[in-house]
């Protein structure tokens, strides 16, 4: 569905000038954010909010920006928001980005400039067969690009230029946040959600064009903590039980063939080693849990803790202690009791031209916390692709479809309500 106005998108334009302003994430900070950096983005993106016209519009101390749209009309519609994500991932260097942009892409790998190596694979990256025609945004292969998620970024600050330049057209109040830390899975840690006050959410923080996705994994971080029995190595037979042996035993014993990222994919879950760290007497080993269904988790962390014993018997001096602890969980629980907020969704991404297509994250976003955190938070495209490395890219037109679905959305709570 076309509207009288055009769109003169300014989405790219955004996304070159977001992206080359280092915001990446750092695990081992216990600061909020995590980088100070992250707040350069957070400043800019409040100024260029209040220079709109949006007089609410801040970074608040933790890293967060939040800003109002408010309401073309008179009808109680529901405070929804968009909130996208500003820092990348600790995975991939995001210092010095540069973008380019591959017009008319007429298929065939793409090779980033400054280091050959790096190729993007038609074979490897089945999305760009739809892409022919299309305009591809890459970097020049020494960073990752920051597609995830200031494409989400950009196109919601997009849509808000064209609301706020076209007051005639319906909508209710329109909440915006921009988070930090979502990389690092805090991204919603100190989000004040009464000052936002919205009732429904989206996240702008999907992959393909015309995705939107309803559902996520559940999750659960495990450790485990292993007392060994030390001993002066030149006297150390029959007395000696290496710790880090014993974390490496069960590391062994975990399934090969299943159960691992490497060999699940669609609705599986898996058990997946992130660290481990120690020494002869002590050693800690760190997994993630991951699955679609309460029980599905359950049945993981029975499976490890049935490793853990055997492989404790063979070390009966040593100790072990297992540490489940939550992390996220399936928003598709929340919103299943709030059908609208997908369904209404579905319609805004049809209206844009596209078709819509729904479907499950084998992963988390903000959504997942928000969700449960009262929000009702599905998480709808960007046209990120290959995030987390040198080789990730979006394409042109796939950022101003997700510009257009964003307000078509706004109008449809509006004319629902």
């Amino acid at each position: 569905m076309a509207l009288p106005y055009p769109y003169l998108h300014t989405v790219t334009e955004r996304f070159l000038r977001y992206v080359t302003i280092d915001t990446q994430s750092d695990p081992s900070s216990d600061t909020c954010p995590s980088t100070e950096k992250q707040k350069d983005l957070g400043r800019l993106l409040a100024r260029e909010l209040r220079d709109m016209g949006l007089a609410d519009a801040h970074l608040d101390a933790n890293g967060y920006v939040y800003a109002t749209i408010p309401a073309t009309t008179a009808k109680p519609v529901p405070a929804i928001c968009f909130c996208s994500h500003m820092d990348t991932s600790p995975d991939c260097s995001g210092k010095d980005v540069r973008p380019q942009i591959v017009r008319n892409y007429q298929g065939g790998d793409i090779v980033l400039p400054a280091d050959p190596t790096q190729v993007i694979r038609a074979a490897e990256h089945p999305a760009l067969a739809q892409q022919i025609g299309n305009d591809i945004v890459t970097t020049d292969g020494t960073t990752l690009l920051g597609a995830d998620n200031k494409a989400g970024v950009a196109e919601i600050m997009d849509a808000a230029r064209f609301l706020i330049a076209h007051p005639a057209i319906n909508h209710g109040p329109i909440k915006i946040l921009f988070t930090p830390d979502e990389e690092i899975g805090r991204g919603v840690d100190k989000a004040d959600l009464a000052r936002l006050g919205a009732t429904f959410a989206y996240t702008i923080d999907g992959e393909s064009a015309g995705h939107i996705e309803d559902e996520t994994f559940s999750a659960d971080a495990a450790t485990v903590f292993i007392r060994g029995v030390s001993a002066h190595p030149g006297f150390a037979k029959g007395r000696m039980e290496h710790a880090v042996k014993i974390a490496a035993r069960i590391v062994e014993r975990l399934p090969r063939d299943t159960c691992s990222p490497e060999t699940t994919e669609g609705r599986e879950g898996f058990l997946h080693v992130t660290g481990l760290t120690g020494g002869l007497d002590a050693a800690t080993l760190s997994l993630i849990v991951r699955d679609f269904t309460e029980q599905g988790l359950k049945d993981k962390e029975a499976l490890l803790g049935a490793i853990i014993a055997d492989v404790m018997r063979d070390f009966p001096r040593s100790t072990s202690r297992l540490e489940i602890k939550p992390q996220y969980r399936n928003m598709k629980e929340v919103l299943d009791r709030h059908p609208e907020v997908t369904t209404y969704a579905i319609e805004a991404i049809r209206r844009a031209g596209l078709t819509p297509v729904q479907t499950s994250i084998r992963g988390g976003t903000d959504g997942s916390r928000l969700s449960f955190m009262g929000l009702p938070c599905p998480n709808i495209f960007a046209g990120e692709h290959a995030f987390h490395s040198r080789l990730e890219w979006v394409s042109v037109q796939d950022m101003e479809k997700a510009v257009e679905t964003i307000v078509h959305l706004a109008m449809i709570w509006e004319e629902r309500t």
